[in-house]
């Protein structure tokens, strides 16, 4: 059993009531049965007190910034792009995220994460009607534009609305394993699992083949994780020119081709290592790792953990 964590989630005037309720559904399983929750969350603002919520709503919220100096996972479920994060709050972020604490912003709440300079030179998603202007706002940080979340393990982003549930569940799953995160998933009927590269829905037109032809090329990837991927042979699969598919999923995607089909064997590993008593040996095979080395160097090297001591924190885990 891992041991519980704190949520601080942040409010301001104006949020969603659906924005704020996603952190408190699934990390602390707030008006959901069945499951147990192994998150203690709290809600706090800036400024302690009333606030307005969207729809004209009223939430009395006592707590302030002094719940981030504390909290193991700080999330900001959305903002308001017109206005500017206050010195104290940015530099309760930052001094939060320095001691450890790990920072989710869902939809517009990676304009705040991007405030804070933390995610300089490195990836972010958000709801892709807003993407090109967060881009705009700040241009050191990469916004993958339709992928539901990034993760960089210390900061976790994501796309609006239905992909914080998402994100957050990712997220459950990360701290307390597969079996955990499904029961949760399954207590608020949504699907167990998708992953974060998967696209958003962004108005575009549609090709001559009348299908997304770098989704293919995923997919096709995807269904081949045991094998060698030759980036040529990949490529083609998308009816692309290697150099026209990696500059285009690199652009899509925020990752190299090859970096991401890393992460979708190392993702692939960490499930059958949850949920089967497969030898480490088959586990490296069926993730498409070349040995059982490959398989526990580029595990520790992501997840921070070998895979044994990651199947014996993870794989026999009860919903209660």
């Amino acid at each position: 059993m891992q041991p519980r964590r704190s949520v601080a989630v942040l409010a301001y005037d104006g949020v969603s009531p659906f924005h704020l309720s996603v952190p408190q559904m699934v990390f602390g399983l707030a008006g959901v049965s069945g499951v147990k929750p192994r998150y203690d969350v709290v809600v706090c603002t800036e400024d302690p007190g009333e606030l307005t919520l969207a729809g004209g709503l009223t939430l009395r919220v006592p707590m302030g910034l002094e719940a981030l100096a504390t909290a193991d996972v700080i999330v900001a479920p959305s903002w308001d792009p017109e206005v500017e994060p206050s010195t104290a709050l940015l530099g309760s972020l930052r001094a939060a995220h320095e001691r450890g604490a790990q920072l989710i912003g869902l939809c517009l709440g990676s304009w705040l994460v991007a405030a804070t300079g933390l995610v300089d030179g490195r990836t972010v998603s958000t709801h892709w009607a807003s993407a090109v202007e967060l881009a705009e706002r700040f241009p050191a940080v990469h916004v993958a534009a339709d992928v539901l979340w990034s993760d960089l393990g210390d900061i976790v982003t994501s796309a609006g609305v239905a992909a914080a549930l998402d994100c957050c569940l990712h997220v459950v799953r990360q701290h307390h394993g597969s079996t955990y995160a499904a029961f949760v998933a399954r207590a608020m009927v949504m699907a167990p699992h998708r992953v974060g590269s998967q696209a958003q829905y962004i108005p575009a037109p549609v090709t001559d083949a009348g299908e997304d032809t770098l989704a293919v090329a995923m997919g096709w990837a995807h269904d081949r994780l045991d094998e060698p991927i030759d980036l040529t042979a990949w490529a083609r699969a998308g009816a692309m020119s290697r150099r026209t598919f990696t500059r285009r999923f690199s652009e899509r995607i925020g990752l190299s081709p090859m970096r991401w089909l890393l992460l979708q064997r190392v993702d692939r590993a960490r499930r059958l290592l949850e949920s089967t008593n497969l030898p480490i040996d088959h586990v490296a095979a069926r993730s498409g790792f070349g040995s059982p080395e490959a398989l526990r160097y580029h595990f520790r090297r992501q997840l921070g953990v070998t895979p044994t001591e990651h199947r014996a924190q993870f794989g026999e885990l009860e919903p209660a």
